[in-house]
């Protein structure tokens, strides 16, 4: 199979579920990273503004801006993003996605970078929409983000090798109801 089967198959579930219970599993998931987040005790989270087929982590936003943690959402410029603090009020851009107003870009080092995920391989390569968007930004910001979390409300995830060396490589992927560290899924 190749990858761009692969996140057909992977889209087509996740919409399929999109309206089964997505409100009880994006709560559970928001949990699971809230927890992990203080665990860890990680101060600047890169995240992202959910689309409506992504996990809604609307709240988990919320919950940490108000505790004073940065947190970094993109900005699409381009082909790629810049990293720009959270705030109100959000515009809706090019691919429905909604960001902030454009303000000044953050390059300090991010302790966690969450991701969403269509899906992934054996390697913890992000399967995404096909964009690139996130895989031109890592390439080039990599070496000042500590953690990589990808986050889905489905499982997906190819027994075999179907993403390039350039996809972005996650350290854990995080669903609802399953964790799955990169040292376990090594070939």
């Amino acid at each position: 199979m190749d990858k761009r089967t692969f996140r057909k198959i992977c889209i087509k579930r996740a919409k399929e579920k999109r309206n089964v219970h997505t409100y009880k599993l994006d709560k559970l998931l928001n949990i699971r990273l809230y927890s992990y987040i203080k665990e860890e005790n990680f101060r600047v989270i890169m995240l992202y503004i959910p689309l409506k087929i992504e996990v809604n982590i609307s709240n988990l936003i919320l919950k940490l801006r108000r505790e004073k943690k940065i947190v970094l959402v993109p900005f699409m410029v381009g082909e790629s993003f810049r990293l720009v603090k959270y705030r109100l009020p959000l515009s809706k851009k090019q691919f429905s996605v909604k960001e902030p107003k454009n303000s000044n870009r953050y390059n300090n080092r991010i302790d966690l970078a969450i991701v969403p995920v269509i899906g992934t391989d054996v390697t913890l390569r992000r399967v995404g929409f096909g964009r690139g968007f996130y895989d031109r930004f890592f390439e080039k910001n990599h070496k000042r983000v500590d953690n990589i979390l990808f986050v889905g409300r489905e499982y997906c995830l190819s027994s075999e090798v179907i993403t390039d060396d350039y996809d972005v490589k996650g350290d854990l992927y995080l669903t609802p109801k399953k964790t799955v560290f990169q040292r376990k899924l090594r070939i």
